[in-house]
């Protein structure tokens, strides 16, 4: 079961898509996650937030939850897509849905986030993450911060453009926190 662990919607429970193609955060490590998150930003209130390879949404709906003020949702599996409307709907937030794929997403967007969260499955190669960790770079606010999570077994290091904040093992999940270095972000 996977849950809104706090905010105004916390305890609710979200659907997810069915079978192995995606993994929801657990609850432990979105606890420990978002708790991290709070400190370094003082608090979600009024923060936009981009959830890639969104699965369930989970993360992007926590954030809203704790009062991000604009959630995208980028999920480019047509099923998983629905599964997060529907957990929009249910819980009446504010998030808009962009069934595409990440790469699309990053190529068509103007958008400006101030926190960003790439869970892809873990057998996307680095090569094509550092890519789309690159693209995401001019669509970061100076003070955004962006999480990769991966699995702890898979090497992950951040692309020019990034300074490394912090990063925790979670069992099989490792998290990886960034930011844009100085004079990367336009």
């Amino acid at each position: 079961m996977t849950r809104i662990i706090a905010g105004r919607f916390g305890g609710r429970r979200l659907a997810t898509p069915p079978g192995a193609g995606t993994r929801p955060t657990s609850d432990r490590v979105r606890e420990a996650l978002f708790s991290s998150l709070e400190a370094s930003f003082g608090g979600l209130d009024g923060l936009a937030v981009v959830d890639l390879y969104a699965g369930s949404g989970a993360l992007g709906l926590e954030a809203a939850s704790r009062g991000a003020r604009v959630v995208t949702l980028v999920e480019h599996d047509r099923r998983a897509a629905d599964v997060i409307r529907r957990n929009v709907r249910d819980l009446g937030v504010d998030a808009q849905v962009r069934a595409t794929t990440v790469d699309a997403w990053l190529a068509s967007t103007t958008d400006v986030v101030d926190l960003a969260f790439l869970d892809p499955p873990y057998a996307l190669d680095h090569d094509r993450l550092e890519a789309q960790l690159v693209a995401l770079l001019p669509r970061l606010a100076p003070d955004a911060l962006v999480v990769v999570e991966r699995s702890s077994r898979t090497p992950f290091a951040w692309p020019d453009g990034y300074a490394a904040l912090r990063d925790k093992r979670y069992g099989e999940t490792h998290v990886w926190q960034g930011e844009p270095s100085v004079g990367s972000v336009p």
